[in-house]
Formats: C-alpha cells, structure tokens, sequence
C-alpha cells in the first residue's frame, strides 16, 4: 500500500507518523512544496523577535527524523490530480502514483486586487522566505504599515514592534480580529495595542499603493489619508490550496469537503488541516477550523482510516487563542450566539479582563475570553463535551467567571 501526502505542514508530519505505526510495511511519501525542511507557520513571529533562528520552526528537530522512519520526502507542487489512475501530477512534470491519498496541501495568503500590491516592498508573512524579505526591510525605525488585523496580522504584530519599526496596522472591521472576537472584546484589543504605541485605523482599507516620493511606497487609504512606508505587509487572510483539484470528482466548496472519517467525496482520498472543510460539533454545517491542534486531530484520524482503522472525528470545535502584544485573548465554538440561544457579557477593561457565555437552553456552545487565561480550558471543556448546566446556568449568566466552579460541578454525579 503507498500513501501519497500532499503538504508537509503541521498535519501532513502528524498523518505520516501515525501512518508509520500504523501500518509499518507500508510505502509513505511526504510532500512539501518549499525550500525548507516541514515548518510551523506560528513560529515565524518568534522568527521575527529574534527569539528562534530558522531550525528552530522546524516541526523535527533531529537530522534524518523522516527516513528514520522510512517515510520518503519529496519536493513538488501537485498541480492536478487524476483519481481514475491514482496518481497525482507535479509542477515539474512528473506523475507519482498512490493507493491512499491525503490532502494537507494548507493555505495560501490572499492578496487584494489592489492597484500596487505587486510591488516589491509589499510581502505576506506566511512562509520562511516571507519572514527573511520582512526581517530585511523591517529595521529600527522602519515605516511598516501592515493591511488586516485578523489572526495573522494580530499575532505579528508584536514581533514588528519589538523590531522598533513605526506600526500602522489597518483593518477593514470596526474592531481587531472581527472574526474571532465580539465587539466589546476586539474593542478592547485596539484600545491596548494602541497603549502599546501601535497605531489602529478601522473601518478602512488601503486603495491603493504607488512608489513614494520620500519613501519606497506611498499607500493611500479610504480615508483618503496617504501613508509613507518602507514595506507594506498583507495580512488579509488566507485561502485553502485546492486549484489541482478543479476538474475532478473531489468536492470542494471553500474547503474540501470531508466526512467524520476525513474522507472526501472520492473513496481512498482524504483531507486534513487548513484545506479541509469537516462537520461542525454544534450545527453539523462544515467549516473550515485552521489551527494546529485541529490539524493534528483530523491528520491521526485520516491517518487511521487510511491505514484500514476505523477512526471518527466527533466535529469540529472552532478555537482561537491569541497573544495580541501581551493581551490574551480566546474564543471558543459558537462564541459569537445562536439563533434561539441566549448569552451574558462582562467587562472589566481596568484590569484587562473580559468574558461573553454563549448558551443554547442549558448547554455553553460559544465563549469569548480575555485575561483569564489560567483556567480557560474549562470552557473549551464545557463546550467540546456539551455539558448540561442545569442549574449552574443560572449562576453563570450572574457570575459568568465560575466557569470552572461550573466545570468541576458539572462532572460529579448528582450535583
């Protein structure tokens, strides 16, 4: 049996791994499209700092970790597939046969259609290449002016700062991370990275980007407003890489589409990580939940049903953590409510600390957190597990911080 992996990111190295020991004789082909050994993506901002050189993103660390296992590493990009022979075609022409398949071909950074955005300042932060292109220009005293304040463009924001540039972050929402964070919560995000010396213009985009008179680049905002900068980072937010996928049987909406088993539309080929599109915990919808522990998930139970286990993943919990210039920040499953449903916010910006509870009758489906970082797992324990509140309900709308007392409560029999 020969197992092809498309991607060698975070979900593509745990589904090989599992593939070893579960099928030890089996032939496995790991397949990254970069000049680098398999990476973590969230290392980069660390990068950046200074904190870690480029081994240290290295998913594994040790000379000769893959054919050690006997797991064969490849360099390619899968340009189109062909699921009637099995084999997949590469950019540089090569056909490369598989009985199982596994896409983890992850995302790729999107970058607007707008007038400039070619120009050699302007970089993504999504690869190693990336980050050496923005350390280059990136210097004491720099112009950066960066486009979003999404996931991404939050949690490198810090790693900028502590660089010594002069930050302009500008976000299209009316608040920081508009996807993950609810108003109050993302407003509160603002008002701190703009204490930390960043400034935030919201509610706004760039128009376009010209060569500066007095700088590299001149970028001119919807607000009419131009800005002088010597490099311009998008971070508008990322896409799955799913284009070797047109014309075949794989069904793709904005991910692939996989069932519990992480198995696609097409028997024998399966899906993990930032590319796939699985069930919802909650509401069964798909949806695609881009972050490593996620991958890690559904690549060991691809992995497995690959191998001839059976192996369910129970849905998806959508989960978000995040570390905005020392302010953390967390939103977990249907944090922002459901039809039906009702909730309960506070917040105590003096202190740096907020909350919003999410219920569907007596059950937490949605929690948004910052501050209360010690004991958060306890939510992401009351939602993935959906526990019956009962009566605790009631005391979390009053006081929505005994979220743990309400944990540990709601595990003893009887109480």
């Amino acid at each position: 049996m020969k197992h092809l992996i498309l991607g060698n990111g975070p979900a593509g190295v745990v589904a090989a791994e599992t593939l070893r020991r579960a099928a030890p004789g089996d032939e496995i082909v790991l397949v990254g499209n970069e000049d680098a050994p398999p990476y973590s993506r969230m290392a980069i901002p660390y990068l950046l700092e200074g904190h870690i050189d480029e081994p240290g993103t290295y998913l594994r660390k040790s000379a000769g970790h893959f054919a050690g296992l006997a797991i064969r590493e490849l360099r390619g990009r899968a340009v189109a597939l062909d699921v009637a022979k099995r084999e997949a075609l590469f950019a540089d022409g090569h056909f490369e046969s598989y009985d199982r398949l596994l896409i983890a071909t992850g995302s790729h950074p999107v970058r607007p259609p707008i007038p400039g955005i070619d120009l050699p300042q302007v970089h993504t932060c999504w690869t190693l290449e990336d980050a050496r292109a923005i350390a280059a220009l990136a210097g004491p005293g720099a112009r950066v002016l960066q486009l979003g304040a999404g996931f991404i463009g939050c949690i490198i924001m810090e790693s900028l700062a502590k660089r010594g540039v002069q930050l302009t972050v500008v976000e299209m929402g009316d608040r920081l991370v508009p996807r993950m964070m609810t108003t109050e919560a993302g407003g509160m995000i603002k008002r701190w990275v703009e204490k930390q010396g960043v400034r935030v213009v919201t509610s706004a985009g760039v128009q376009r980007i010209d060569p500066g008179a007095g700088a590299p680049l001149a970028a001119t905002l919807s607000t009419g407003e131009t800005l002088a900068c010597d490099l311009l980072i998008v971070a508008a937010g990322v896409a799955p890489n799913v284009s070797f996928l047109d014309n075949t049987p794989v069904h793709v909406a904005k991910g692939v589409l996989v069932d519990d088993r992480m198995q696609t539309s097409v028997p024998g080929i399966y899906a993990a990580g930032d590319v796939a599109e699985a069930p919802d915990l909650f509401t069964g919808a798909h949806l695609v939940a881009a972050i490593q522990p996620n991958a890690a998930d559904q690549a060991r139970v691809a992995a497995l049903n690959m191998a001839g286990q059976a192996a369910r993943m129970k849905g998806v919990l959508a989960i978000n953590v995040l570390d905005s210039m020392g302010m953390i920040s967390s939103s977990f499953g249907e944090w922002q409510g459901v039809a039906g449903g009702d909730g309960v916010e506070r917040a105590d910006e003096a202190n740096g600390r907020y909350i919003s509870l999410q219920f569907q009758d007596d059950v937490l489906v949605g929690a948004t957190a910052i501050g209360l970082t010690e004991h958060v797992g306890a939510l992401r324990g009351l939602i993935q597990s959906r526990t019956r509140l009962g009566q605790w309900k009631a005391r979390l709308k009053e006081t929505p911080t005994r979220f743990v007392e309400a944990y540990v409560a709601c595990q003893r029999p009887h109480s």
